[in-house]
């Protein structure tokens, strides 16, 4: 694909999603905390077990000071059964002790200082700056990076390495809404293995890269 096709495709698949287009984390909710908390509890685990998990957490502990004083077997019983539950509970502990004690209760809108929490990478810390605060970010997960390497629109190895190249390229307009868009997307149409490309909105000007088989 041109650079110049990134609006059209981007635009297609948002009128192609209609109203599925906002993700999990936006379901929740906006408040920084409870996304820092959603996206924590969504790492290696699937989006229909990760909603109602978060529901339940953030219902008993919907600040850090509440989140410290629930201990931590009775944490991973209200968000089981997501991924590494128990080590899950341990780190949200950890995470809120270190925000109470460094932010005053609050999640810091600063990219070092959300990464100095415990377990907390670019992908965490870039969604929470744009879903929590709306601050300009771009949130790289395994979806944005392999469509966007797919469509030929950058040449990357890794997640981090296609963020820096996204920053550089991508419109500014396009950086709060492209992961929630591509996430949706590539779990829909664009899949790893075998996508659906015989009914994808963007397949004129998509160059499959790397794509063998297809639907």
């Amino acid at each position: 694909m041109k650079d110049a096709d990134i609006g059209w495709m981007l635009s297609r698949i948002k009128r192609h999603l209609g109203r599925d287009a906002q993700g999990m984390v936006e379901r929740v909710s906006d408040d920084p905390f409870d996304v820092l908390v959603s996206t924590v509890l969504s790492l290696r685990t699937k989006d229909e077990t990760t909603e109602p998990a978060a529901r339940r957490l953030l219902a008993r502990a919907p600040d850090p000071a509440a989140m410290l004083a629930v201990p931590a077997p009775e944490l991973a019983r209200l968000i089981y059964p997501v991924g590494f539950y128990r080590r899950k509970a341990e780190q949200l502990r950890e995470v809120s002790r270190l925000l109470l004690e460094r932010h005053g209760g609050r999640v810091p809108p600063d990219m070092d200082a959300l990464l100095a929490l415990p377990g907390v990478g670019r992908k965490t810390a870039n969604l929470v700056l744009s879903a929590g605060f709306g601050i300009p970010a771009i949130c790289v997960d395994t979806h944005v990076h392999r469509i966007t390497n797919r469509w030929g629109y950058v040449r990357t190895r890794t997640p981090d390495e296609t963020e820096q190249v996204l920053r550089g390229k991508l419109p500014r307009r396009w950086w709060l809404g492209v992961n929630r868009l591509l996430v949706l997307f590539g779990k829909s149409v664009c899949q790893p293995v075998s996508p659906r490309c015989s009914t994808c909105p963007v397949a004129a000007r998509c160059v499959r890269v790397g794509v063998g088989r297809s639907r």
